[in-house]
């Protein structure tokens, strides 16, 4: 699995790097047929303070998933991101596995 990193207007700090990494290759554990993790960081100019965005995408043969988040700070956003991507992958497992149900019940018994 590689993960892309892509800081824009901004530079990364190691540290940011670092826990990004970290939070992504937990992913890896619920869905082992990512192929890759493209991340954004970002700064919005806003006059609000949650001016924080990381978007995330998992590229998964077939299917990709995507989820954005705004917070107030990097590892917030990214936070929220996850538990998005995390609901998409029990749904991508629970669809692939009522199929997979469904298919088998179809097939004749030899």
């Amino acid at each position: 699995m590689k993960i892309n990193i892509q800081s824009i207007a901004f530079t990364l700090r190691k540290e940011l790097s670092d826990f990004v990494k970290g939070k992504v290759k937990k992913l890896n554990h619920l869905y082992s047929e990512i192929m890759r993790i493209e991340i954004s960081l970002k700064v919005n100019k806003s006059e609000t303070k949650h001016n924080k965005v990381c978007r995330i995408m998992l590229v998964i043969p077939g299917y990709d998933m995507l989820a954005n988040a705004q917070r107030q700070t990097f590892e917030e956003a990214m936070a929220a991101a996850i538990e998005a991507l995390e609901r998409q992958i029990e749904k991508r497992k629970t669809k692939l596995i009522a199929s997979r149900i469904v298919n088998n019940k179809l097939l004749p018994s030899l």
